[in-house]
């Protein structure tokens, strides 16, 4: 069996291997497979092949997986889906008690209801988004400047 062809099962193997970990290290070693099996079919002596492997292994462990994951995992505090909405500003478009109404959040048409049950917001007025609850924008009238 050619070695080039030996690089190429182990690097197959441990893009497999990192389908199952998820956590961008055997991929790396998976690419560095990779060089080794162009050395090897570029006729490279087989202590070149290690070397370029290794060398390439490392690089990427080194630069690529610290961007990757940074780019791949959320920071902290990200926020997102309907929690993301929690503090925007919205405009009713039906008038909101605290039982029932329409805001302008976001571009879309929301059901709303007001934060403070006795509140009745009346149409055009600006809102504060304090929580979502299920599909409906719990609002606060935002106080005039």
């Amino acid at each position: 069996m050619p070695a080039w062809l030996i690089w190429i099962i182990a690097a197959a193997a441990l893009a497999g291997a990192e389908a199952l970990s998820l956590d961008l290290v055997l991929v790396m070693f998976a690419a560095g497979a990779g060089a080794g099996a162009i050395t090897a079919a570029a006729g490279a002596p087989p202590a070149g092949q290690v070397a370029v492997a290794a060398l390439v292994s490392v690089a990427l462990l080194a630069f690529v997986r610290p961007t990757a994951k940074r780019h791949l995992l959320p920071g902290a505090g990200h926020v997102s889906g309907s929690a993301a909405l929690v503090g925007q500003q919205a405009v009713v478009t039906r008038k909101v008690d605290g039982s029932d109404g329409r805001i302008r959040l976001n571009g879309s048409e929301w059901s709303a209801r007001s934060f403070d049950d006795t509140q009745v917001i009346p149409d055009g007025t600006v809102v504060q988004v304090v929580k979502i609850d299920g599909a409906t924008a719990v609002v606060w009238e935002t106080p005039a400047l």
